[in-house]
């Protein structure tokens, strides 16, 4: 269950096309072989309402927030930390060079004592083998 959710400044939406930004990191996400397919998750929003740093309103933002059940180690999570903000910042470099632009990227454990899910997803796969 790795949901990846970004949330950003609308000021970025005439440079950035975040359906592909969503699209690249969901190809991370499947790259780092930590997260099983089915379940990856990546939507984004944009923030509403917002202010950042000094008030000027060229500055942007996205912060990427990544929930996932526990029980994996430490060393692939931080693996896949850094292979997924690295596609985002590769995917991002070209803004990121002309205008001010705050990323961020934090995962973190959900407690599945707390945590319940069920879904259709893998009964409606192309590929039996992703399920």
């Amino acid at each position: 269950m790795p949901h990846l959710t970004l949330e950003y400044s609308p000021n970025l939406e005439p440079e950035v096309d975040m359906t592909a930004l969503c699209d690249a990191l969901r190809e991370a996400m499947i790259e780092t072989g930590v997260f099983p397919m089915p379940g990856i998750r990546v939507r984004a929003y944009p923030a509403t309402h917002m202010s950042v740093a000094d008030g000027d309103p060229k500055h942007a933002f996205i912060d990427m927030s990544l929930r996932l059940r526990a029980g994996r180690s430490d060393a692939d999570k931080h693996r896949a930390t850094d292979h997924v903000f690295d596609a985002a910042r590769a995917f991002l470099a070209p803004v990121m060079e002309r205008r001010s632009l705050a990323l961020s990227f934090e995962m973190r454990d959900i407690n599945p004592d707390l945590s319940r899910k069920t879904g259709t997803i893998r009964d409606h796969l192309k590929d039996p083998a992703n399920g």
